[in-house]
């Protein structure tokens, strides 16, 4: 049995992979804090999630993922020093911004930056919600602008209510606080 049938069930699986691709947004628990997630090559989809925030665009998102295969096409275009700097890092709770150098990460995604935060999860749950969907998810702390993230599923009914299309039940996986960020071109810690 594979990690997302051990989590999801396939009706859980079908019905959140027809919300995704439906353009619908999520939130689910993290590492550390609650995720709000969506398609990031569906716009309307990124764009509610922006709305949700009241993030602007141009602080850009992090994608999640549930393995180093789901980003390759990410880590394929860099050296060989900084794919394996980011891959030493994986799966855990450290989100890498990895230059973008082929662009194909959608600009809304991006924000004003030429490289993707992007990070492998640890937490079964995460790693399930991006197997079902075969791809990686935005994920973004589960809060307006300005407030605290969510650590519990009241807070995100309280911060969203109706404005979520689904929320996937689940424990967080221990971490405090939200993953730390490394930019993998400079080196350089940022959170």
């Amino acid at each position: 049995m594979n990690r997302t049938t051990t989590v999801l069930s396939p009706w859980r699986q079908r019905q959140l992979r027809h919300t995704i691709k439906a353009g619908g947004v999520i939130a689910y628990p993290t590492e550390g804090v609650w995720g709000l997630g969506c398609d990031p090559w569906n716009p309307a989809a990124v764009e509610r999630l922006l709305a949700l925030k009241q993030r602007p665009e141009h602080k850009g998102l992090i994608l999640v993922a549930a393995s180093v295969q789901q980003i390759q096409f990410l880590l394929t275009p860099l050296n060989d020093a900084q794919r394996n700097q980011a891959i030493q890092y994986w799966p855990g709770p450290v989100t890498c911004l990895l230059p973008d150098v082929a662009g194909q990460i959608p600009a809304q995604v991006r924000g004003a930056h030429s490289s993707i935060a992007v990070r492998v999860s640890a937490h079964p749950l995460v790693q399930a919600l991006c197997d079902a969907v075969g791809h990686p998810l935005v994920s973004t702390s589960c809060n307006p602008a300005g407030r605290q993230p969510a650590r519990h599923p009241w807070q995100v009914r309280g911060y969203f209510g109706a404005g979520i299309d689904q929320l996937i039940a689940g424990a967080l996986g221990g971490q405090n606080k939200p993953s730390q960020i490394v930019d993998i071109a400079t080196g350089r810690w940022l959170r």
